[in-house]
């Protein structure tokens, strides 16, 4: 069993905690800070990532989930989440949390008016993941550590360096849940080698 948090502070939280559900994963929705401490992964919905950032502020998200972050534990971060990430934005320099090695674009897709839903190929999970981008951003720039996950046109759009992973769409926004199941095998995976380094040390 692997405990899964999803950040409560804005966003389509509930659609995360369904597409997380399974008999082998409990899923919380994370409002406290303190509750962090009993997860082995965490999603950072999408949203508005300058609105999520100052409830994140506001609340002293800042450092535990950094912390949480640095400590090897899986962080899934969609959309807004992926913004959240971000070593650096195009355009306004530094990021947010600063944890992935990339640079992203904010609405690199255009506006409300220009959403759109596509299957799209994507790297050890599928080849027509439902993808939904809403105002969505893209990876414009990833460093040598990060891989690749999917591209859309020209464009990254799905991203993986370690336990993190960020992807420009909504997958929650679907019923195909096959990139949460994917990040559920990560936090699975990560859970199982901290215990193997617990019992060697």
């Amino acid at each position: 069993m692997v405990k899964i948090g999803v950040l409560a502070l804005q966003g389509a939280v509930r659609e995360h905690v369904e597409c997380l559900a399974a008999p082998d994963t409990e899923v919380t929705i994370v409002k406290r800070t303190e509750q962090l401490e009993d997860l082995d992964g965490l999603v950072f919905p999408g949203g508005e990532s300058t609105t999520m950032r100052r409830l994140i502020d506001k609340y002293d998200f800042f450092e535990p989930l950094k912390k949480f972050a640095e400590s090897g534990k899986p962080v899934f971060g969609t959309c807004a989440g992926l913004i959240l990430m971000s070593k650096e934005i195009a355009g306004e320099g530094e990021g947010h949390l600063e944890l992935m090695d990339m640079v992203v674009e904010r609405n690199a897709f255009g506006r409300q008016r220009e959403s759109f839903e596509t299957l799209m190929p994507v790297k050890d999970i599928g080849e027509d993941i439902q993808a939904v981008f809403i105002r969505a951003p893209l990876i414009s720039e990833v460093g040598d550590n990060v891989e690749v996950l999917a591209k859309y046109g020209e464009e990254i759009v799905v991203a993986r360096q370690g336990h993190l992973l960020a992807c420009s769409f909504h997958p929650e926004l679907t019923t195909d849940c096959r990139m949460h199941r994917y990040f559920a095998t990560m936090v699975k995976e990560a859970k199982e080698q901290f215990a193997t380094q617990a019992i060697s040390s």
